[in-house]
């Protein structure tokens, strides 16, 4: 049985009581305060909406947007929400996660330039307003590299998730040294070729995200908070000496890692103390402890970063924290709790983030796309509170481009083009039955596109496109 069953916000408000849950997840009755400005460091943008960094897994073997990229971005121009987050896009070729993921170099600059301009250009027609805010998130996938895994650290579950063996190199002090260059590099283009700001990934257990848990690593980059952070903050402090203050330094921040389950639907065993992950209570790490990512939260904002996204959660090893949703998706497990619980803790760390930096920099809400229809009186409800800045989908804008136009021109979401959190786009996503090794990725229940590559999935036929 599914677990969205709310015809009516009231439906959904007796739902979150009777789960315990209104203490964290409320609503509003009507959206204004996401409609009106917002400020990003010394940028202001028209209205408080936005767009996740979303992944089509539709790039060219080269790391240059397709068609499909084309085409997702030129919605999301259209769709009205003033915060336009760039996919993760690699800073080194054999640092993405899969043969299509986008790839930043001087060879496919142009390509990017190319679309970041068309954005900005269909979003000015459209709307008639400049004031909007397109980063580019920069990532190395760590041990999800899908050529050559690269692991910070051993750790004994992920490990076993991705059959690497005891023996398996970890990446030296001197190798991270040296991707610090890409980073800058990197960063650099993004500036040149137009981007507001960069995001220095650091969520999902990606190579960033992995450094934050490196508590049993060795050498100056693991053990104490201050070395698991020394990697990030060196990256940050050298893009603001080389790029100057122009650039807005962002993150994407997972505040809470949790640990690897079963395709039971049950975490795997673990030791006690837990020291395999970021915003983890070591005692019992299915609770958050957020005293580290608080205080790197505030390091950050001292570093210059005037964009916190707040993440958490692997989409590898425990996707219901990440993204709860109401199907599993094909590699994962039925939900081991309500998917409210899942929204409430990510209202919960996104608000104790917002407390830490106050109006240092500005923070984006995640976890709203399984709230359907309701999640702008949900994000309008955190907004009028203080609890958050700007409210983003993801999902939700594969399915919704223009989410946010709706809200902007009629107050409210149609309950027709909304996300079903039923995990198709991740099924896609983790297809290689594909001539480019790589499925595209997009809403199966709202686009046509993404419903015949779906099709085509299930006769087993992996056609080109």
């Amino acid at each position: 049985m599914p677990f969205f069953r709310y015809r009516q916000l009231d439906d959904l408000i007796a739902e979150v009581e009777r789960l315990g849950l209104s203490g964290q997840i409320q609503f509003a009755d009507t959206v204004r305060e996401l409609l009106k400005p917002v400020r990003v460091g010394h940028r202001q943008l028209w209205n408080a909406l936005g767009y996740h960094p979303m992944e089509g897994c539709d790039g060219t073997t080269e790391g240059r947007p397709s068609a499909l990229t084309w085409r997702r971005y030129e919605r999301f121009a259209m769709g009205g929400g003033a915060l336009i987050w760039f996919e993760a896009t690699a800073v080194l070729p054999e640092g993405r996660a899969n043969r299509r993921q986008l790839c930043l170099s001087e060879a496919t600059a142009k390509d990017l330039e190319a679309l970041l301009q068309r954005v900005r250009r269909l979003h000015r027609e459209v709307f008639g307003e400049e004031r909007i805010l397109c980063g580019l998130q920069l990532t190395h996938s760590g041990r999800y590299c899908f050529e050559r895994p690269i692991i910070a650290y051993h750790d004994p579950a992920l490990d076993k998730k991705r059959a690497i063996p005891p023996d398996y190199p970890v990446i030296s002090d001197a190798e991270l040294e040296r991707l610090q260059e890409a980073f800058v590099r990197a960063a650099k283009l993004a500036w040149q070729i137009g981007f507001d700001f960069v995001d220095i990934k650091q969520c999902h257990r990606y190579l960033l995200s992995e450094l934050l848990a490196a508590k049993t690593r060795d050498g100056k980059y693991g053990g104490s908070l201050e070395n698991r952070t020394r990697f990030a903050r060196e990256v940050l402090q050298r893009i603001r000496e080389e790029v100057g203050d122009g650039l807005i330094l962002a993150t994407r921040l997972n505040v809470y890692d949790g640990p690897a389950f079963e395709a039971s639907g049950k975490p795997m065993e673990y030791p006690r103390p837990f020291v395999y992950g970021f915003g983890c209570d070591e005692g019992d790490p299915l609770r958050m402890d957020l005293s580290e990512p608080i205080e790197w939260a505030k390091e950050l904002v001292r570093l210059g970063v005037r964009l916190i996204n707040v993440s958490m959660g692997n989409p590898y090893a425990n996707p219901h924290i990440g993204r709860p949703f109401d199907k599993p998706p094909v590699d994962g497990y039925e939900s081991p709790e309500h998917p409210l619980v899942g929204v409430a803790r990510h209202f919960m760390a996104t608000a104790a983030i917002k407390e830490a930096v106050g109006d240092h920099a500005a923070v984006v809400g995640t976890g709203y796309s399984f709230l359907r229809q309701f999640l702008a009186s949900a994000g309008e409800a955190n907004k009028r509170a203080g609890r958050v800045d700007i409210v983003a989908v993801g999902r939700g804008a594969l399915a919704y481009p223009d989410y946010a136009r709706d809200l902007l021109e009629h107050g409210e979401m149609r309950v027709n083009k909304v996300c079903l959190a039923v995990s198709f786009c991740t099924t896609l996503m983790r297809t290689k039955d594909h001539p480019l090794q790589q499925m595209p990725t997009g809403c199966v229940p709202r686009d046509p596109i993404y419903a015949e590559l779906f099709r085509q999935l299930v006769r087993g036929r992996g056609e080109l496109r």
